[in-house]
């Protein structure tokens, strides 16, 4: 299995040399990305369904989920750049999702 947060450091730090912009910019950019590939898990969702008709039935249910790990990624990554800390505040951020999955159960 592989190490998330090791590989989320290596992208972070292949994206840093090859950026060419600054930290502040980068942040931001890294961020904005996020809606990209929001916006082409949508797209895949309209491939599966067949809702474009220019385009017909383009995709499917794994390409809907490539995108949806690549919006995961590019999330991790973000944060990555935000914070050197992003697996701890990944984790307290599940533990609030936790505490309302604990108080939904009772």
């Amino acid at each position: 299995m592989h190490d998330t947060g090791e590989t989320v450091d290596r992208l972070v730090e292949w994206l840093d040399a090859g950026s060419g912009v600054s930290p502040e910019r980068a942040r931001m950019l890294r961020v904005l990305k996020i809606s990209e590939e929001a916006g082409e898990g949508a797209e895949a969702i309209h491939g599966v369904t067949g809702s474009n008709p220019r385009q017909g039935n383009s995709h499917t249910w794994d390409d809907v989920q490539a995108e949806l790990c690549d919006v995961i990624f590019t999330s991790l990554v973000a944060l990555r750049t935000i914070t050197p800390e992003a697996e701890k505040v990944f984790a307290e951020r599940l533990g609030h999702a936790e505490r309302s999955l604990n108080r939904w159960a009772r």
